[in-house]
């Protein structure tokens, strides 16, 4: 018997070998598919479409997320039937929910984002020169909300602050508050500094509704959403929209999803964070045990990291780090400090109601 012919005869018993030892080893099992429905604030659209978040929750946890966009108030006030989740994005909705739920709600902060103001460098350099805008470090920072909430009440246009190029009074448009969590954040900050800088309660927002309404009303339609806001005031330019509040996701988001025109939507876009502001939380409510396979899913490192150097959520997660290095988009401070609480849900929801009136 020749060399060759032995070697093969070995080679060949310990393939079998291997196949048979292969066959009585424990072996992982697919990951059972599912698919959870809900509403979700618009600004978070984005994340669930990134096909590396698709990846990661089809993979490790076999979902697949079917969701529509709503505004935080409307989700939880809407019939819930046949939906395993919902992912407003403020406190304020998840407190609502649970007044009209009672018992014990699953729910888990897993981003945050600050409410800011967006502009344009035109509009910035005219705030800088009013005292209202200062930067520092790299960073535009509101630093006299009060004074710009008076140009506001005294009608004054943005012609009296040195930009006649630009038509009506000085505003700052939100979306609608009494159904989008980001002009209802706003309007709960509104409503703080109408009342002395101090927190409003139930009696503050009932003296304040009429003011608050008159701005409301004085303002005519405003977005539901809050990425379709930051979309049209990407693309209508300053004329149409001088001053928003949005999220300070939203930019980081908008620049990297379109990086042939990143640089010229950077060079152009200003991002102002108020002084005080206030934090925009992300609660995702399971209303179902399908659900509360997605509220784990979402909290997956890889997807709080994907949230922020791809979207620009911050974690809401305990040890987390967020390094504004990473997104390449200047004007992002590492932490933001200067933040007061929203109004109670109470008078936040006797804010809404009296807007609806």
């Amino acid at each position: 018997m020749n060399k060759r012919f032995l070697v093969g005869l070995v080679l060949l018993a310990a393939a079998a070998g291997m196949i048979a030892l292969w066959q009585f080893l424990p072996h992982p099992q697919p990951v059972q598919q599912i698919t959870v429905h809900g509403y979700v604030g618009s600004e978070k659209v984005g994340l669930l479409r990134n096909p590396r978040v698709i990846k990661i929750l089809r993979q490790r946890y076999g979902l697949t997320v079917d969701h529509t966009s709503m505004g935080s108030i409307e989700q939880v006030r809407t019939n819930t039937a046949g939906k395993d989740f919902l992912w407003p994005s403020n406190e304020i909705a998840l407190e609502i929910y649970k007044e009209s739920h009672p018992g014990k709600v699953k729910a888990e902060t897993v981003f945050n984002s600050p409410i800011v103001l967006y502009s344009w460098e035109p509009v910035t350099e005219a705030l800088i020169q009013q005292g209202i805008v200062e930067k520092a470090e790299g960073t535009y920072y509101v630093v006299d909300m009060p004074k710009l909430i008076d140009l506001i009440r005294s009608g004054k246009e943005w012609k009296d602050i040195g930009l006649p190029q630009l038509y009506g009074k000085v505003s700052v448009i939100s979306t609608d508050p009494t159904k989008s969590n980001s002009g209802n954040m706003f309007y709960g900050l509104l409503a703080n500094l109408l009342n002395n800088g101090q927190v409003a309660d139930d009696q503050a927002v009932e003296r304040l509704l009429p003011t608050i309404r008159a701005y409301y009303e004085s303002l005519g339609y405003l977005e539901q959403g809050s990425g379709d806001l930051f979309k049209r005031f990407v693309r209508t330019g300053m004329g149409d929209k001088p001053l928003i509040a949005g999220y300070e996701n939203q930019l980081v988001e908008f620049s990297l999803e379109n990086e042939a025109n990143r640089e010229q939507i950077l060079a152009q876009i200003r991002i102002l964070y108020p002084r005080p502001t206030v934090w925009s939380s992300h609660p995702l409510i399971a209303l179902t045990p399908n659900g509360e396979v997605l509220l784990k899913a979402m909290q997956d490192t890889d997807i709080q990291r994907i949230a922020w150097e791809q979207h620009g959520f911050r974690s809401g997660l305990v040890g987390i780090q967020n390094d504004p290095k990473i997104l390449n988009v200047v004007g992002i401070p590492a932490t933001v400090t200067s933040v007061m609480p929203l109004p109670r849900p109470s008078a936040m929801e006797r804010l809404i109601q009296g807007l609806l009136q």
